[in-house]
């Protein structure tokens, strides 16, 4: 699921993506983690553009954010764009700002893990699709339902829930519970972009999640929603690309 795309030659822009462990037609990983997930991405860069200790932009969107920001805390990026992020729902503060029913969930990955999984394996490429778009605001549910993006983003959720989702419900689970990465060590130069529409990322906009990364930037897209990838590719990638 790429972005952007007719954007890449005029800003001279090569970009990588990756199926983390059990997506699509990647190999499971029982055991993964946020660390071994985060090094996964560096062995990738590395091999794919030939080279060792390469420094590069991180663009993460979404339930990819917190993956991003382990990237960084591992010393090998240069710059870290989030777009869109998914908050920290086991944050106190975060979870303070939400309804029960948007931290329940939340909560049983943290008391009962197994429980969650159990739960997460019943979500279905169909599910996740209703899910996303019923949630969404109006201007997203226009933008998500263009038959061009809507088959592209249909083939994705198919391959993200490949391997009976195995891999979603690690990657879900990685998220909603206690990341326990110490924000503050993070010294490269980081932005954090949110559309002012999205309902279902961030419950303060990312003010929280700015304000323990030291330095970052945030930028509150007023025409934006939570399809901020796609439909403001142009500021993202210079976002990614600033000096």
């Amino acid at each position: 699921m790429s972005f952007g795309d007719e954007l890449l030659d005029r800003f001279n822009v090569r970009l990588l993506t990756m199926d983390r462990p059990g997506m699509g037609d990647s190999s499971g990983y029982e055991t993964r983690t946020l660390d071994s997930t985060s090094n996964d991405y560096r062995v990738f860069v590395e091999q794919t553009l030939g080279i060792r200790g390469v420094s590069i932009s991180v663009i993460a969107n979404s339930q990819g954010g917190v993956f991003g920001l382990s990237t960084a805390l591992h010393g090998w990026v240069s710059r870290l764009v989030l777009a869109s992020p998914a908050d920290e729902i086991s944050n106190p503060t975060i979870h303070a700002m939400l309804p029960h029913e948007a931290t329940q969930l939340a909560d049983i990955a943290c008391s009962d893990p197994e429980q969650a999984a159990n739960i997460l394996a019943t979500f279905t490429p169909q599910g996740m699709e209703t899910m996303v778009i019923n949630g969404s605001h109006p201007s997203d549910q226009a933008f998500y339902q263009q038959p061009a993006f809507l088959a592209r983003y249909r083939k994705a959720l198919e391959e993200g829930f490949a391997q009976d989702g195995k891999g979603y419900v690690t990657d879900t689970l990685i998220a909603m519970r206690p990341w326990n990465l110490k924000l503050t060590d993070i010294h490269v130069p980081t932005t954090i972009l949110y559309g002012a529409h999205d309902r279902s990322h961030s419950p303060d906009k990312t003010a929280t999640l700015t304000s323990r990364i030291p330095g970052a930037k945030r930028v509150v897209i007023d025409d934006a929603g939570g399809a901020l990838l796609w439909t403001h590719s142009e500021q993202v990638l210079r976002a990614a690309l600033e000096n």
